[in-house]
């Protein structure tokens, strides 16, 4: 795939990184529109430049926050090597704190549902809702050689390449073969700013983490989202995590891969506004 970095860069500049110092160091975010709030979280190949898109959109009737997670952009990153979501989770909510956020929407996608279960698990009165886009289950529950091999092949495809050769190689499955100049250039923009040490304690968390577990501890709402020609994390693992959380929903969008919300944002931003205002209406925000 050619990198067109101009493009991606027009689109990623319509929202300025912001920091803020938090009681779990400073993390970086960007910001979009005022009302009541969304909170979006990337995958583990991303940053917050790539909701640009939902910004734009959804930041009309809302205050829309795209943080980036611990050791992605200009986040410090977490004291343990190998930590666990909950620590992602725990730095969420010091940024909320810090934005004086008291109750949000969160919309994660791959990685970030399992920070995003584990905040839903340790903070549940601040959820109005979840909504999940293709989300990663974490390999907490599978064998321990199968999750060693699964960590040693993303670290050792980070050595081999580096963020920039991934963003030159994304997975199959990321992107379909229909996908847009817009969509490619953002998702190889921000795989190709990936810090190496953020990549890696996220790639343990990866491997260590369960999201069907968190789902039991949250009986809010939840919008599990997965994509047709997604075969990373794939509609039948997607409709499995749906079913673990007490209320969850599930959708299948026809055409994208793993990542929607760069591939069909009108659709992704159409699901997300209706189920966020409906959760919000519920919560009185």
């Amino acid at each position: 795939m050619t990198l067109d970095p101009g493009r991606a860069d027009a689109l990623v500049a319509r929202h300025p990184l912001h920091e803020r110092r938090t009681a779990r160091g400073v993390v970086s975010f960007r910001a979009a529109g005022a009302g009541p709030p969304l909170v979006l979280l990337h995958g583990i190949g991303s940053g917050s430049g790539a909701w640009t898109l939902q910004l734009d959109a959804l930041g009309a009737r809302h205050r829309v926050i795209a943080w980036d997670a611990p050791g992605y952009g200009d986040s410090e990153p977490l004291p343990a090597a190998a930590p666990a979501a909950a620590d992602y989770a725990t730095t969420l909510a010091a940024l909320w704190d810090t934005l004086e956020i008291d109750r949000a929407v969160v919309v994660a996608s791959s990685l970030g549902a399992l920070m995003a279960g584990a905040f839903a698990a340790g903070w549940p009165a601040r959820l109005a809702g979840l909504v999940l886009l293709s989300p990663a289950g974490g390999y907490g529950r599978a064998s321990p050689a199968e999750r060693e091999a699964k960590l040693a092949a993303r670290l050792e495809r980070l050595a081999a390449l580096g963020p920039g050769g991934m963003a030159q190689e994304l997975p199959a499955g990321m992107l379909s073969a229909a996908a847009s100049p817009d969509a490619r250039a953002l998702a190889a923009w921000s795989t190709a700013r990936l810090r190496p040490d953020g990549y890696a304690q996220a790639a343990r968390m990866l491997a260590g983490g369960s999201l069907a577990d968190d789902a039991t501890r949250y009986d809010g709402p939840v919008l599990v989202v997965a994509a047709s020609a997604d075969t990373i994390t794939p509609p039948a693992r997607c409709a499995a995590i749906a079913a673990a959380f007490p209320r969850g929903e599930y959708r299948l969008l026809d055409g994208p891969g793993h990542l929607s919300y760069l591939e069909a944002p009108d659709a992704v931003n159409a699901l997300v506004g209706r189920f966020a205002s409906a959760c919000l209406k519920a919560a009185a925000l």
